[in-house]
């Protein structure tokens, strides 16, 4: 059985490390050479008390094997706050389970009880099986450009 849930802004390295462990298997082919240490200071600082990001981690048998990595920020368009999905994340042994699925459902469940206006993603143009979850869901296409910038 698979429990989804908030990670707990208070918890100890050791539950950091697995979540980081977890998410460096979706930057194995592309990180930087030091993306576990980026990893673990992302997270730390998404842990913070006064931060707007927020973990979700999808548990089976005691082994993370998925997570969702979200940020609350406000939107004059949507009149309030909304979600950014900045990851979401599904070990390659779990997938094809309904583990991402029920992760989305997790976060969509939280953010109606917090009263968020919506929820934002990208995903990548041909992944299909994606934004195919994503449709079920109820999530439409925005055609726009997104652009981005580095200091």
């Amino acid at each position: 059985m698979v429990k989804v849930y908030e990670v707990n802004k208070e918890v100890d390295i050791q539950f950091k490390r697995r979540i980081a462990d977890l998410f460096m298997g979706q930057l194995d082919h592309i990180g930087p050479t030091n993306a576990y240490d980026q990893l673990i200071a992302t997270i730390d600082l998404a842990l913070k008390e006064d931060s707007q990001a927020h973990i979700f981690v999808a548990e089976k048998e005691q082994t993370l094997v998925g997570a969702a990595f979200l940020n609350v920020a406000l939107s004059i368009d949507k009149g309030g706050h909304y979600i950014w999905l900045n990851d979401l994340y599904v070990h390659k042994e779990h997938r094809n389970q309904g583990i991402a699925k029920k992760i989305l459902l997790k976060v969509i469940y939280w953010a109606e009880q917090e009263q968020i206006k919506g929820i934002e993603l990208e995903t990548g143009i041909n992944n299909e099986a994606t934004k195919a979850l994503y449709n079920s869901l109820g999530f439409y296409d925005i055609i726009s450009k997104r652009y981005g910038f580095r200091f």
